[in-house]
């Protein structure tokens, strides 16, 4: 083999590296990915504790994982891509220390939320506005209105 075609293989070594890790650390391993959509790995992180609270409160919702809710769910793909980036936003802001006291949606979040919304209770909200979020007329589904967090 001469000198072009042993460099030429390896950019192509290199290249496959790159890619596969790329592609693990953007999806991780199976037991990563199905852990980190549990609710108690959200709750991991001290901020989260009484959206936690509120959302085991809520009845109904309590059988949803956050993920479905605050994940796009149009496609397999903008899930994934979606929870990578907010995966790593959520990872920077904590460990800089820049952990907000009250956590909020983001317009991109209220957007994800709603459509959720709307796919979920499709049969049931299919002749109304679909402009309006569902959460200004059904407070408490909100978590700042449900179970203990009302209270405070």
């Amino acid at each position: 083999m001469n000198k072009d075609g042993k460099i030429a293989l390896v950019l192509v070594i290199v290249a496959g590296a790159i890619i596969t890790i790329s592609v693990f650390l953007l999806f991780g391993p199976p037991k990563l990915m199905a852990k980190t959509a549990e609710p108690d790995f959200c709750v991991g992180c001290h901020v989260m504790e009484a959206e936690y609270e509120a959302w085991i409160h809520t009845g109904a919702h309590r059988r949803e994982k956050c993920v479905e809710c605050h994940l796009p769910d149009e496609n397999t793909t903008a899930h994934y891509l979606w929870k990578s980036i907010d995966g790593l936003k959520d990872v920077v802001v904590f460990y800089s220390g820049r952990v907000p006291e009250r956590v909020s949606l983001t317009q991109h979040g209220e957007k994800v939320l709603h459509a959720n919304c709307v796919r979920c209770h499709e049969s049931t909200v299919m002749l109304i506005d679909h402009e309006r979020q569902c959460w200004k007329c059904h407070r408490r589904i909100a978590h700042k209105h449900s179970g203990l967090i009302e209270t405070f």
